[in-house]
């Protein structure tokens, strides 16, 4: 009895472990989730990014969830090359995301690096998930990127011609895929005023391992 008690003691302590420190983000299972059980809700893909301008100012912006990159915890964004934004992100390329579930109560803020992807870059295998990103948005927001640069004062009153884009184009120049790197992410659920912080190291691998901290709300 005394051995076996042992073993569950030393079986205790290791799942413990394990849940301090594991390869797959739990962060991620949460989000995902949060994101299912607010399907319902049109809004539920949309999320604040904030970011600094050169002049150290903070900006802030909602943008929509375009899915993880594949087999990772990257966030991807589709932006327009001609925004303020992709300017902020060359100028200081770190970020944070705010992401507040109406249904279930869930605040999750994603802290990381922003990678932007557009069409000067000379990585082909960002360039193929630049287009993959493309493909995988609507025909109408495709179609955004072919309008006067945002932010910019509209010159003329006049109807603005209706464009036309073939649905086998390739992503236009304005096009830019972000890719945000998470490095920090604070986790909030109001239901159950509960909040977790979640950190990681590197492996000798350059993997990473993910820890998380049960804090205050």
């Amino acid at each position: 009895m005394e051995r076996e008690s042992e073993r569950e003691t030393e079986t205790r302590a290791s799942n413990k472990r394990t849940m301090a420190g594991c390869v797959s983000p739990p962060w991620k299972a949460l989000l995902l989730k949060a994101l299912e059980t607010n399907s319902h809700l049109k809004h539920s893909s949309f999320f604040q990014l904030a970011t600094i301008g050169p002049n150290g100012r903070p900006s802030n912006r909602t943008v929509v969830f375009r899915g993880f990159e594949e087999g990772s915890d990257k966030i991807q964004i589709n932006t327009d090359t001609r925004s303020n934004k992709v300017e902020e992100i060359k100028h200081v390329p770190f970020a944070e995301i705010c992401w507040y579930f109406t249904d279930s109560w869930e605040q999750f803020r994603i802290n990381g690096k922003i990678d932007y992807i557009d069409s000067s870059n000379k990585d082909l295998a960002k360039l193929q998930q630049r287009e993959k990103a493309w493909f995988a948005s609507s025909p109408k927001s495709r179609l955004q990127y072919l309008g006067p640069s945002p932010g910019l004062p509209v010159i003329c009153q006049e109807t603005v011609k209706e464009t036309h884009l073939e649905p086998s184009a390739g992503p236009v120049a304005a096009f830019c895929l972000l890719v945000l790197d998470p490095d920090q992410v604070d986790y909030l659920n109001l239901k159950s005023n509960e909040r977790m912080a979640f950190t990681f190291t590197l492996s000798e691998d350059g993997s990473k391992i993910w820890k998380f901290e049960t804090i205050n709300p």
